[in-house]
């Protein structure tokens, strides 16, 4: 084989220009390859780098298939129907399979959503002093005893629903078992990202992926600022005004104040534990209007359990205990 020098696309330090580019209604403005500039995404068709990135929010990824051996220009391709890649083990789209006992995935258009299998994962009722999560010999799944058995009350408070408690067991609907699997965790831990999910939940009981953006804090405002003195945490942080949403030149027809999740000065991070999905409708300069689903972030704690932004099983943890809520 002949040899050959590898383009270097990215240099660094980034030099940048003054101001962003326009980019055509539609396209989206990113930050490139080299993770240094704000650029407009590369559409369907066009040449790609390790540089010049495609449009994510358009589902494309660069293929680099057709310049081999050096695997440098690409072209930017649609996700569709692709496979997943979860802990060195790849999977056809469309695969069910268990990565572990605890969780029964499925891969979707290069997505992974998990169910887990271990649902009674939450510690006995309130009254309980001592609850702790013990493996048992010969079971997959952990399981909560109380260490004081003796002083749990026979009778429930009449403030607890036994429903709160029950499994989360899957839904039947027109002969279709509904399953909604949880948010992926956000692309970003700033600025506008992507979290998708699977679900059956339609006419056709046909599992497929759904995405909405989420911002889990502003790039642009140092949080520390606002955390009081004697504190080491802001759970949560709100703007005084409220703004527009921006998606690629079209703007929210509607201002928000949305909560983001705060920052800590110490080893903890805050990470939302309440949030809902909402519908933002957005005009665009030409007149055309579409909607995008949006998350929209109720409240949010700080503990030392960190989650990876890649880790798909972060957001089907049950948090039971919020002794390391931050105040």
């Amino acid at each position: 084989t002949e040899a050959y020098t590898r383009t270097q696309y990215c240099k660094w330090p980034c030099e940048c220009p003054k101001f962003p580019p326009r980019c055509s209604v539609g396209v989206s403005l990113v930050t490139d390859g080299c993770d240094c500039c704000k650029t407009c995404a590369k559409q369907r068709g066009e040449s790609c780098t390790e540089a010049d990135t495609c449009d994510f929010h358009r589902g494309l990824y660069c293929d680099y298939s057709g310049d081999r051996p050096r695997y440098e220009i690409g072209v930017c391709a649609q996700i569709v129907g692709v496979g997943c890649v979860l802990n060195g083990v790849r999977y056809n789209n469309g695969d069910t399979f268990q990565p572990n006992c605890k969780y029964n995935c499925t891969c979707i258009n290069g997505a992974v959503g998990c169910v887990p299998m271990c649902t009674n994962s939450r510690p006995p009722l309130v009254w309980c002093p001592n609850p702790k999560l013990i493996k048992m010999s010969g079971k997959c799944c952990e399981q909560w005893i109380c260490d004081d058995s003796k002083k749990i009350r026979k009778t429930s408070p009449r403030h607890i629903s036994s429903a709160a408690y029950e499994g989360e067991d899957e839904a039947w609907q027109k002969n279709c078992i509904v399953h909604t699997s949880a948010w992926s965790p956000c692309s970003k831990t700033c600025g506008l990202g992507i979290s998708t999910r699977i679900s059956n939940d339609n006419d056709q009981c046909r599992l497929l992926k759904e995405s909405r953006l989420c911002n889990m804090r502003p790039c642009e405002v140092d949080i520390t600022q606002h955390i009081k003195p004697g504190k080491k945490c802001l759970a949560v942080y709100r703007a005084n005004e409220p703004t527009n949403y921006t998606i690629s030149g079209c703007v929210s027809k509607s201002p928000y104040r949305p909560k983001y999740c705060g920052i800590c000065t110490d080893n903890r991070c805050c990470t939302p534990y309440k949030s809902k999905t909402i519908e933002v409708r957005f005009q665009c300069p030409d007149g055309t209007e579409f909607s995008w689903k949006i998350m929209w972030i109720n409240a949010c704690f700080c503990n030392l359990n960190c989650k990876n932004p890649n880790d798909i099983f972060a957001d089907l943890a049950h948090y039971h205990d919020y002794s390391e809520i931050a105040n």
